[in-house]
């Protein structure tokens, strides 16, 4: 996993153009110059990881850009994307004393790192971090539950179709343009995420474009152009 020796010590709180996302928000200004002298930032290259399945947690980091996913190898060789980190997002305390899924960049990538001690001790000092940490746990819950359910019940376009608009809704929280999306990942890695292969993934995109659901420029820029119709097949059964 990342170590300290792979930290930058420039590091302003109060300049991160993700703060608005981040649990930091829950700071105010004068408070956040106390994270500044606790945390530095952590740069990966595409590819690179964060950490291993296995590896003690030390840390806790906030993506400021790119973008990661979490995987997990499983027993027959399989590969499973359990899910993708973008600008924003924690990646933060667990049950766990040792990462569950490997974390790998899936483009260069740079995080906000602090120790995972030292993430406790503003928590103690500052309630308000603590109540959004534990917000961003319950909503990182939901979301995987309701990822099981369309596992379990929904077809492969109804699947994409609710990926979609997870994604845009994403860029809207980062106030951009939800029917402008950029996707960092492989069709790969959407496969091996909604539990499919990357023929149907691809025979999905396909059919999507066909019913005038979505535009694609190349494989990672997608326009949606009927966000209600995507939304209804997204929900026809959950």
């Amino acid at each position: 996993m990342a170590q300290p020796s792979r930290r930058i010590s420039a590091h302003a709180c109060t300049g991160c153009l993700v703060r608005h996302l981040a649990v930091c928000d829950a700071l105010s200004d004068m408070q956040a110059d106390a994270l500044d002298a606790m945390a530095g930032d952590v740069r990966l290259q595409a590819g690179q990881m964060l950490a291993r399945e296995g590896d003690v947690r030390r840390y806790v980091f906030t993506v400021t850009s790119g973008a990661l996913r979490r995987i997990r190898m499983l027993p027959d060789g399989r590969r499973l994307v359990a899910g993708f980190l973008m600008p924003g997002d924690f990646i933060g305390f667990s049950g766990a004393s040792h990462y569950r899924h490997s974390i790998e960049a899936i483009g260069d990538s740079v995080l906000c790192s602090i120790a995972q001690a030292d993430m406790r001790e503003l928590c103690e000092r500052h309630p308000g971090l603590e109540r959004e940490l534990l917000e961003r746990a319950c909503v990182e819950l939901d979301a995987t539950r309701n990822n099981l359910m369309a596992l379990a019940r929904m077809t492969p376009l109804e699947r994409l179709a609710g990926f979609l608009l997870d994604m845009a809704a994403r860029r809207k929280r980062q106030g951009m343009d939800g029917n402008q999306l950029v996707l960092p990942m492989t069709r790969t890695d959407i496969a091996d995420y909604l539990g499919l292969t990357v023929e149907t993934v691809s025979r999905s995109f396909t059919k999507l474009r066909q019913d005038g659901m979505i535009a694609a420029r190349d494989p990672h820029r997608i326009e949606l152009l009927d966000s209600m119709r995507l939304l209804a097949l997204a929900e026809a059964r959950v």
